[in-house]
């Protein structure tokens, strides 16, 4: 088929994390070999952690001890495994491009205040941002607690995490609730006046095959930056990938699905220079952003001054 190209700019980027915004995914591979070696058994192969990427808790659990067949019951493996995380997780770092992504996706409120903007006959507009993360609470402030001005672009209540209560059990990635439920915390923050977003006016920034079948499932469009081994473990699968049809959810109705070839994902190496054009994306130059922080510090200056010369006149 024809692959899409008539879409509307892109109005809200949800991001997965693990993998994706932070470099957790080897963090989750060291704490589980550790625990594989004590009890002898083969490191964790790519073929098995593919499965296991972006999904919920339990789901991930059962697929891997079925593989690893432990001697330990899997109350004493969380422990060590917990045990472990809290170790390492606290280490983590931004990948390759992330700081400068969420920061100049930050700088598009900008167009919020110029709203006169013009740009090849449209105005620009602002870019909002979710968070859509398996990661419960818990392990979500083990890993980003020493990187909060880098997650302070996520409003709070933008950060959809893997324990919020608004998902039904049984509903995470590669169900699209997740990703559906990160819109809905947009659109219902949204300034006065803005009409709500759509879900083909999302884009949907993931690592994991199931989180990109959540997007799709979703009816987003999706870019898909995985780790470099898990890109080779889909060498020769890769539009599969893109479509959300490798099966990873099981049988679904063929409707849920995206068609090879669509033109609704792609696939990234590093999401260092995003290309921000192709996806109707405008970001403010910096010194523009720069011109307005130092008006709004001289309003309120201004202000502070004619509130003190107001006071000064009363005492006197």
């Amino acid at each position: 088929m024809a692959p899409r190209t008539d879409f509307p700019p892109v109005r809200a980027c949800l991001f997965d994390m693990d993998g994706l915004l932070l470099d957790t995914e080897d963090l989750y591979s060291l704490c589980v070999n550790l625990i594989l070696e004590k009890y002898q058994k083969p490191k964790l192969p790519w073929s098995i952690k593919a499965k296991l990427q972006g999904r919920p808790g339990p789901a991930a659990n059962k697929l891997f001890h079925d593989w690893a067949r432990l001697p330990i019951d899997e109350q004493e493996y969380q422990q060590q495994y917990y045990a472990l995380q809290a170790e390492h997780f606290p280490t983590t770092q931004p990948l390759p491009g992330i700081p400068k992504l969420l920061m100049e996706l930050g700088r598009t409120r900008y167009w919020e205040v110029k709203k006169d903007a013009a740009a090849n006959g449209s105005a620009p507009h602002r870019v909002h941002i979710a968070l859509a993360t398996s990661s419960h609470e818990a392990n979500f402030r083990l890993k980003t607690n020493h990187l909060t001005d880098l997650f302070s672009v996520f409003e709070h209540p933008r950060r959809v995490l893997g324990d919020d209560k608004r998902i039904p059990p049984g509903r995470g990635k590669p169900l699209p609730d997740i990703y559906l439920l990160a819109l809905k915390t947009i659109n219902e923050t949204l300034p006065a006046g803005e009409k709500p977003i759509t879900p083909e006016e999302c884009l949907v920034f993931e690592d994991s095959v199931p989180g990109v079948e959540a997007g799709r499932r979703a009816g987003m469009r999706v870019v898909w930056c995985p780790h470099p081994m898990l890109k080779k473990e889909y060498t020769g699968r890769e539009k599969e990938v893109l479509a959300g049809r490798t099966g990873e959810a099981g049988d679904v109705d063929t409707h849920q699905l995206g068609e090879i070839d669509d033109g609704w994902a792609e696939y990234l190496p590093t999401l260092v220079d995003f290309p921000y054009e192709k996806y109707g994306i405008a970001i403010p130059p910096r010194e523009v952003e720069e011109e307005e922080s130092m008006a709004e510090g001289r309003k309120g200056l201004e202000t502070e001054t004619i509130q003190v010369v107001e006071g000064a006149k009363e005492s006197a």
